[in-house]
């Protein structure tokens, strides 16, 4: 049975991914701030108690296989921008270094949609987004989750067995968010910021296992979203009328995401199971 430390286990994302590793046979420690035992509580922006949580705490488990980082403000605007920055940078360095210190060589850790322009009140340079054109970080929030995608690309250079994935997560659902989407009907331009995307968050979950199975070395990246939109209209129209000057490079499906799943699906066997739609 594989260890698996998750971080921020206790969140939207996080749940799903505990249960989803529980599920598939994994032995999942959860870290986070706040819960109850056999969670275990952990503030990461301190390395002393990171280290210990990836090398083993007294009767609880002792090595660990593989981490899975999810702990981190989770959004721009709910602290100062330097209260966010020293938070999540610092929380995510301590996660990798610990790792490092730990011998622990397969690495998963959220990144984010926002690193490809959000909330695109200035265009993206194609439609759809890929991870193929340089991040373009617009908040303190995304610029972290950059950083962390540079840092992550520095440890593997330090250690040719390690593989660290980043996946870059959409806005993430759980199925009673559902009962809101046909509202966003009325402006189309009200969930453009991110072109009209999400991830169910059990969707998500898949992802995150499909990157720990994945057999490799190195840093990668991976939109992670789900296959449709939130929208009833089209893709097509949509991406027409809000972003009239913008090439769109494929033909689009009826409601086809248009943040790009193509690589996640052809390197890791990701593909969404849910939909709002169902």
């Amino acid at each position: 049975m594989t260890r698996v430390v998750v971080t921020g286990g206790n969140g939207k994302l996080g749940r799903a991914v505990v249960a989803h590793l529980g599920e598939h046979g994994y032995e999942v420690v959860n870290l986070d701030r706040t819960g109850r035992p056999p969670q275990t509580r952990i503030d990461l922006t301190d390395y002393g108690q990171t280290a210990e949580a990836l090398t083993g705490i007294d009767d609880r488990y002792g090595s660990v296989d593989a981490v899975v980082h999810l702990a981190a403000i989770p959004a721009p605007g709910l602290l100062p921008n330097a209260a966010t920055f020293h938070n999540n940078m610092l929380a995510t360095f301590n996660v990798f270094q610990a790792a490092k210190l730990a011998g622990i060589t397969n690495v998963v850790w959220a990144s984010s949609e926002t690193v490809l322009g959000l909330p695109f009140t200035t265009p993206p340079p194609y439609i759809p987004v890929d991870e193929e054109y340089p991040a373009r970080p617009e908040s303190t929030y995304s610029l972290v989750k950059h950083l962390e995608e540079q840092m992550a690309a520095q440890f593997c250079r330090w250690n040719p067995e390690l593989k660290m994935i980043g996946l870059r997560f959409s806005n993430v659902m759980d199925p009673e968010d559902y009962a809101e989407f046909p509202s966003f009907d009325a402006d189309p331009r009200s969930r453009s910021w991110n072109l009209w995307g999400y991830i169910d968050a059990r969707d998500g979950a898949q992802a995150v296992r499909k990157a720990l199975e994945f057999e490799g070395t190195g840093t990668e990246v991976f939109i992670i979203a789900n296959a449709d939109t939130v929208m009833s209209r089209t893709s097509a129209s949509l991406a027409a009328e809000v972003f009239p000057g913008v090439p769109v490079t494929k033909e689009l499906g009826e409601h086809e995401t248009l943040l790009s799943i193509d690589k996640a699906r052809r390197v890791l066997g990701y593909e969404p199971e849910h939909s709002w739609r169902s």
